[in-house]
């Protein structure tokens, strides 16, 4: 009895590195997304607002140690933090940006009847619509992808929850915005293993 309950609880910590405090897990990815964002034009100008608005989204939903700053990652990747990014234009016919603000929505995402009806413009719609759409996905994922794994399970409804829809699903596909989500996590591993935290 006492071996799963030492592996559940130790199971559950969240830390980069013996030394650190899992408390402070969100502060480290914080600063990690503040100074080491490479799509951010200027990071010292970094709206550092919108960054704790998006932390205090994502901790709303009960992420796997190991994807914590998934939503920081995105926003980092696609737009460099920026709320009025304008991109996708080589999709349009007209050269008009299909896709607007912090996590480049296209233009469905803005509908009521199929969309979240949300101003792509707006940050906090913006990141509550996103992780809203990702969670939304993980019963298909568990269901067609039968992963036990939750980290696994997250990142299969991530892909599924961006990409079009492909014959066969993308349980074994991962986003983009993942690699970046690793590198900052490792740089957290390295910076606790010999500071401390």
């Amino acid at each position: 009895m006492i071996l799963p309950l030492t592996a559940m609880l130790f199971g559950s910590l969240c830390h980069f590195g013996p030394e650190c405090d899992p408390k402070d897990t969100y502060d480290l990815i914080y600063d990690e997304a503040l100074h080491n964002c490479p799509n951010a034009k200027n990071p010292d100008n970094t709206n550092s607002d919108i960054l704790r608005l998006l932390i205090e989204v994502e901790k709303e939903y009960d992420l796997p140690c190991s994807l914590r700053g998934m939503l920081l990652a995105a926003a980092c990747y696609e737009s460099g933090y920026n709320p009025k990014a304008l991109g996708d234009r080589s999709f349009s016919r007209h050269n008009k940006p299909l896709a607007v603000g912090i996590l480049q929505l296209w233009p469905w995402w803005s509908k009521s009847k199929y969309g979240y009806g949300v101003d792509r413009t707006n940050p906090e719609q913006s990141a509550r619509a996103w992780m809203s759409h990702i969670f939304s996905k993980i019963p298909k994922v568990k269901k067609n992808c039968r992963f036990r794994n939750k980290e696994r399970v997250w990142i299969a409804a991530w892909v599924l929850a961006i990409r079009k829809p492909k014959p066969g699903g993308r349980c074994y596909e991962k986003p983009n915005h993942l690699k970046l989500l690793r590198k900052w996590h490792r740089n957290l591993k390295q910076y606790c293993s010999v500071v401390g935290c």
